[in-house]
């Protein structure tokens, strides 16, 4: 489990630098927008796939 949390928490830093860095997370090919009058409508599609590649890899990493 404290393996898991420092696992967690080494990927919110990196995230969170990348962030700093001007890194525009969250817009890949594959994500949906849909603009209609006022209301907007976010689908990240391509995003959800690459962050579950990246944490089944990091996983199974792990469990070794």
């Amino acid at each position: 489990m404290g393996r898991l949390l420092v696992v967690v928490g080494l990927l919110l830093v990196a995230g969170g630098a990348l962030l700093m860095a001007g890194v525009p997370l969250g817009r890949l090919p594959g994500d949906l927008v849909f603009r209609r009058g006022n209301t907007t409508l976010y689908l990240p599609l391509a995003t959800c796939v690459l962050a579950s590649i990246v944490l089944t890899l990091l996983l199974a990493f792990l469990r070794r």
